[in-house]
């Protein structure tokens, strides 16, 4: 990473993306939200947001604060408000799903906490959105790694411009009409959440990253641009389908089918692409987080097929749970704890390390995990994502609640690993910390800034 700074609150992102992820596996086992209410029921909804606005949007936020300098090789501009939109982002998500939990009961003080939920993390990501999109504005043209996030970054806006509407809908602060938008709206709102802007952009970080550590040629992506063409069809046809569904004009569902076919190419595109850069890579052995996730790529692919399939047969309705859960938490959750498992060594090894390299002996990156524990943890996690999944398919709440505690327990523990990391608990006392080093905190920036 020549010449990147490291971000000063990617770690605290991170922190707060993990608390929201086991707060949500916590109610999953409990058996609060789906299946033991309706996926529209406002327990499930508590449930989602904590998963997505709260796990997903955090982690990706961290991660682009870090790496879209890597992505176009210049500085990151407007990074001093990154911690208000932290701020705003942790308010506006506790509010958001107080407000959803304060719904199902019945309380009256429900409304105002959606709109203060609603209000606050639309600033923050909006905020998240103007730092990366000034960087990237700066560094034009863009390479095709960061085309990616400029695509995700369209697609953010529009999910939260769809989200504060319902919000706004279900507090009652909109007119009565607005509501029949409500059962079209909300798939197009999770379609441009979790496939427009986590999706595209996981893909456009992963075409540099995957090669970076997996010390593979930049030229082994040939297909990349053709991913970026087909995201940018599915999305303007999810964008379409807004449209037409607000307008109530004809045509949304022939603009979503399309955009099906667009993605469903795309990964076509994105799978041999991956193919060819694990095939070229330089790395003879897998590190434990490439391994991690290979089967996080797998849930993609297998999410993405089930789900063409669900919809060719007519199996969508009953089936589009279990799929969601097996692309939310196979593929994009999974995903996560596997680059997490190699970029908070790797960051906590450059702010730790990064100001005495060359002139005394440190450990490698490497030296800061147990591999072999871990291994154990990302088995458990997956295979807990499998069996849940299949048991929402089979209509088995009992065995869906089992599989999620299985989940439950191995993201306890690689939450643990990262602690651990963060203490740099596998390095020896004696080679911890080499005169000049800085001892990492928890979550927190340290007071010295580090440049890799």
């Amino acid at each position: 990473m020549p010449g990147a700074s490291l971000s000063r609150w990617t770690m605290s992102y991170f922190a707060a993306a993990c608390l929201f992820l086991l707060m949500a596996e916590v109610l999953l086992v409990a058996g609060y939200g789906y299946p033991g209410a309706a996926i529209e029921a406002p327990p499930t909804l508590a449930v989602v947001h904590l998963i997505t606005a709260g796990w997903f949007g955090l982690l990706m936020s961290g991660a682009l604060l870090q790496f879209v300098p890597v992505l176009v090789a210049k500085p990151l501009k407007g990074g001093g408000v990154a911690l208000p939109a932290l701020i705003a982002i942790v308010a506006g998500e506790t509010g958001l799903v107080l407000g959803f939990v304060a719904m199902g009961g019945g309380a009256d003080f429900a409304a105002p906490l959606l709109s203060f939920g609603a209000l606050f993390l639309s600033l923050g990501y909006l905020t998240v959105a103007g730092i990366v999109g000034v960087t990237l504005a700066g560094a034009w043209p863009l390479p095709l790694p960061a085309r990616f996030v400029a695509l995700g970054l369209i697609a953010l806006v529009a999910t939260l411009a769809l989200g504060a509407t319902f919000a706004l809908v279900l507090s009652g602060y909109l007119p009565s009409a607005w509501a029949g938008f409500l059962p079209a709206g909300l798939p197009l709102h999770a379609a441009l959440g979790l496939g427009g802007w986590l999706t595209v952009s996981a893909v456009g970080v992963s075409y540099k990253l995957l090669p970076m550590f997996l010390l593979a040629p930049d030229g082994a992506s040939a297909g990349a641009g053709k991913v970026w063409l087909t995201g940018a069809a599915a999305i303007a046809l999810l964008l379409a389908a807004v449209l037409l569904s607000v307008t109530d004009l004809a045509g949304s569902a022939i603009a979503l089918t399309l955009a099906l076919l667009f993605s469903l190419a795309g990964l076509g595109f994105y799978m041999v692409d991956l193919l060819t850069i694990y095939r070229a890579r330089r790395r003879p052995k897998l590190e434990l987080n490439s391994l991690a996730s290979i089967a996080s790529f797998a849930a993609l692919f297998v999410g993405a097929a089930w789900l063409a399939v669900a919809a060719a047969t007519g199996r969508l309705a009953s089936d589009i749970s279990a799929i969601v859960y097996l692309l939310g938490f196979g593929w994009l959750t999974g995903l996560g704890l596997a680059k997490l498992y190699k970029i908070v060594p790797f960051l906590t090894w450059l702010e730790c390390y990064g100001p005495v390299l060359g002139r005394v002996p440190t450990p490698r990156v490497q030296d800061l995990v147990r591999e072999p524990r871990a291994r154990a943890w990302f088995l458990l996690f997956h295979a807990g994502v499998l069996i849940a999944a299949l048991a929402l398919a089979l209509d088995l709440d009992l065995v869906f609640r089992t599989a999620a505690g299985l989940q439950l327990g191995a993201s306890l523990a690689l939450v643990a690993e990262f602690l651990r990391t963060r203490r740099l608990m596998e390095i020896a006392p004696d080679r911890r910390l080499p005169g000049g080093a800085i001892r990492p905190n928890f979550f927190l920036p340290s007071l010295q800034p580090t440049r890799s």
